[in-house]
């Protein structure tokens, strides 16, 4: 049985934004309670900002800034935590964001996704970097589906390339394709398969776009240097209009079973 999802760490640059905000708050006797009101999130969702379980968004820092009268002093401190000179800030750490997603669309044009991955396909892509594969594999978790997890809603969509694209040995590739099979299966999953023909945005690269419980969005995008995290309205835009271009493509779910099997039968056994 799958371990139970497990909730993310706090983060260093989360409680001090959390605490500056406290601060501020009390020191105008406002309650939490008006902050929720004035923002439109909820009463819970205020506190776990300020105890540094859970990120702010702009909008919300420029609200609350502007309330509680700080003179841009909230909306300084959570630009310097997000720059910093930090090409990834600390508190957009990804493994993170992705544990707490309530909904999780995934786009991939080379490889499977990271949380489709078998233990031996990741070791090969890591090219045998065991303590990085390991690490991957356990972000796995939060797919669980048990009574004591509360899963996210995941959408994997593929280019027909990744099915064919050789990662470890026929075996790994094999026992990687009836894996995602078999994830397809689960309730809270969805694999489509987008057809390799034509031009389309999706190959200019591989990206996550992460919705959380508060409907606010944060995406990953893979670039040759780093994975790089932005919440930039105009960025989730560009990448909202490319995975409807990209959804039209895809196969339906049956559908990409099939061709999954196909190529199963046809390139790897």
């Amino acid at each position: 049985m799958p371990p139970r999802r497990q909730r993310p760490r706090e983060s260093p640059a989360l409680v001090a934004f959390g605490r500056q905000m406290r601060r501020l708050r009390e020191a105008k006797d406002i309650k939490q309670e008006t902050i929720a009101h004035l923002t439109k999130v909820s009463g819970p969702q205020v506190s776990r900002i300020e105890n540094g379980k859970k990120r702010a968004t702009r909008s919300f820092v420029i609200a609350v800034d502007d309330y509680l009268e700080a003179g841009g002093s909230l909306i300084s401190l959570w630009e310097d935590l997000n720059k910093d000179g930090h090409p990834v800030p600390i508190w957009f750490d990804w493994p993170q964001i992705e544990a707490d997603a309530a909904m999780l669309v995934c786009w991939q044009h080379s490889v499977i996704p990271g949380l489709a991955q078998t233990p031996a396909y990741a070791l090969a892509l890591l090219r045998g970097n065991q303590e990085a594969a390991d690490a991957r594999i356990s972000r796995q978790a939060i797919l669980s589906t048990d009574k004591d997890s509360n899963p996210p809603i995941v959408a994997l969509l593929l280019d027909e390339h990744v099915l064919h694209n050789p990662v470890g040995t026929p075996e790994t590739m094999r026992e990687q394709l009836e894996h995602l099979l078999e994830l397809s299966l689960l309730p809270n999953v969805t694999v489509q398969v987008v057809l390799s023909r034509g031009e389309h945005e999706g190959v200019l690269g591989a990206f996550v776009v992460a919705t959380m419980e508060d409907r606010s969005e944060i995406a990953y995008i893979e670039t040759a240097i780093r994975g790089i995290t932005t919440d930039n309205p105009a960025d989730l835009s560009s990448l909202a209009r490319t995975l409807f271009e990209l959804r039209s493509r895809a196969l339906s779910q049956e559908m990409s079973r099939e061709l999954i099997r196909k190529v199963i039968e046809q390139r790897w056994t």
